[in-house]
């Protein structure tokens, strides 16, 4: 089973286009397209009856204290935990691409709805967990939000779009669900997996 995305090689930088965030000509952050790169899967494994697609960024702080504060470095050895940034479940087997733009085209202010899209079930990214009580942006986050990490990260972050074909038709799931709740439902049932990467930073030093 083989990940395609179209945008930048493997393992290469993410384009800005594609991103929640980017560095300004002045000052340290706006807001980027954060359009979803065109991403389309082949070499499919016999017995295939559905898909779910995932992208982690594995290298968020664990603790925020210092994020995006002036005169403060994020260590590249503070310990690192996951942020979900796309979470599809229920794909159906004769769905093998999303085109670009088919789950974002722009910064969507408190949120998209989770739910039914043309290409499978659309669950929440941790932009709802990262805005939850932010007065103009918190709300659900579903589908599609692309990178922003911190400016003042001395780590270039690492984004791993996954894709995994299921030997079921659908899983079950909590309402709302995440990633978390993804990997738990699919455990036992993936058939094969693949995973395409890039990298992103917002810090001007990197």
């Amino acid at each position: 089973m083989k990940l395609h995305i179209q945008g930048w090689n493997e393992g290469a930088p993410i384009p800005n286009k594609f991103a929640f965030g980017k560095i300004p000509t002045e000052g340290r952050f706006e807001l980027a397209e954060n359009i979803n790169p065109a991403i389309f899967w082949t070499d499919i494994p016999k017995g295939t009856k559905s898909f779910a697609l995932i992208c982690h960024d594995s290298d968020v702080p664990s603790s925020g204290e210092n994020v995006n504060i002036e005169g403060k470095t994020i260590s590249p050895d503070l310990p690192r935990v996951d942020f979900y940034h796309w979470v599809v479940a229920n794909i159906p087997p004769s769905t093998t691409k999303i085109d670009e733009g088919q789950a974002s085209n722009r910064v969507t202010p408190t949120g998209k709805k989770p739910g039914a899209r043309p290409y499978g079930e659309a669950g929440l990214n941790n932009y709802t967990n990262w805005f939850a009580d932010h007065p103009t942006m918190g709300g659900n986050y579903a589908d599609y939000d692309g990178p922003c990490p911190p400016w003042n990260d001395a780590l270039i972050h690492r984004y791993h779009f996954t894709i995994y074909a299921l030997d079921v038709n659908e899983v079950p799931l909590p309402q709302p669900f995440g990633g978390p709740e993804l990997l738990t439902a699919i455990d036992g049932h993936v058939l094969a997996k693949a995973c395409y990467t890039g990298t992103y930073s917002m810090n001007r030093d990197l």
